[in-house]
C-alpha cells in the first residue's frame, strides 16, 4: 500500500469521527437551582425575651410556575407596626412536586444564606439579624425591628436566597450584604416585596 493510499484512509477515519462527533448530543448540564413556588414570611411580635405577644401575622409570595420561571408572581404586602420587635421566620415550598424545601435548606445550612436588602433597610426603616438555632447564618429565622419614625409609610424589601456561596467571604455574614455575588454561587430565589408601616 503506498503512502498517499494511507494518507486517504487516514484522513476517512477522521473525518467519519468528526461527523460523528457533530452529530452526538452536548452533555446537559444539571441545574442544582431551587424550584420555588411559595415563600412565606411569618411575623410574631415579640418582647425582649424573644417571647412572643401577640398572633402571627403571614405574608406570602406564590407563582404556580415557579417564582422567576412563571409569568409574575402574586405578592402579598408586608404590613407591620412601627417601633415594635418581630420574630421572622420563612418557609420555602415547591407546591409542584409537593416539597417542603425548608427542610432541604436547613441541611445544607452551609450552602444556602438569604439576603435582606433595598430601601428598607438601606435606610434603617428596618433592621435584622440571623438567630437560626444552628448558630449558621441562613436566613430562615430572624429578629427584625421596626422604626418608630412617623415620617416612613411605605417602603420595599427585597429577598434573595443564595446557593453554593462561600460563606466565609468578607461581608458575606451581614444579613444585608449588597455585594452578595462577589461571594459565588448562584440565586435560588430573588422576589420584592411592598413593604407597609402602620
Amino acid at each position: 500500500m503506498s503512502n498517499i493510499q494511507r494518507l486517504n484512509i487516514l484522513l476517512l477515519g477522521v473525518l467519519s469521527l468528526s461527523f460523528a462527533s457533530c452529530n452526538s448530543e452536548a452533555p446537559v448540564l444539571e441545574n442544582d437551582r431551587e424550584l420555588i413556588t411559595d415563600l412565606i414570611l411569618t411575623f410574631v411580635e415579640v418582647n425582649q425575651t424573644i417571647t412572643p405577644i401577640a398572633p402571627p401575622l403571614y405574608f406570602k409570595a406564590s407563582d404556580s410556575q415557579g417564582i422567576g420561571i412563571g409569568g409574575s408572581p402574586t405578592i402579598e404586602a408586608i404590613t407591620l407596626d412601627r417601633n415594635k420587635t418581630y420574630l421572622m421566620t420563612i418557609q420555602v415550598l415547591n407546591s409542584i412536586e409537593n416539597i417542603d424545601i425548608t427542610e432541604n435548606i436547613i441541611k445544607e445550612a452551609d450552602q444556602h444564606q438569604f439576603y435582606f436588602l433595598g430601601p428598607a433597610f438601606s435606610s434603617n426603616i428596618i433592621a435584622i439579624s440571623y438567630v437560626d438555632p444552628s448558630g449558621k447564618s441562613i436566613g430562615l429565622r430572624n429578629i427584625l425591628s421596626t422604626t418608630n419614625s412617623p415620617d416612613t409609610n411605605n417602603t420595599i424589601w427585597r429577598i434573595v436566597l443564595r446557593h453554593d456561596l462561600d460563606k466565609k467571604f468578607l461581608g458575606a455574614s451581614s444579613p444585608n450584604f449588597e455585594n452578595f455575588v462577589q461571594a459565588g454561587g448562584e440565586t435560588d430565589l430573588d422576589i420584592t416585596f411592598p413593604v407597609i408601616l402602620n
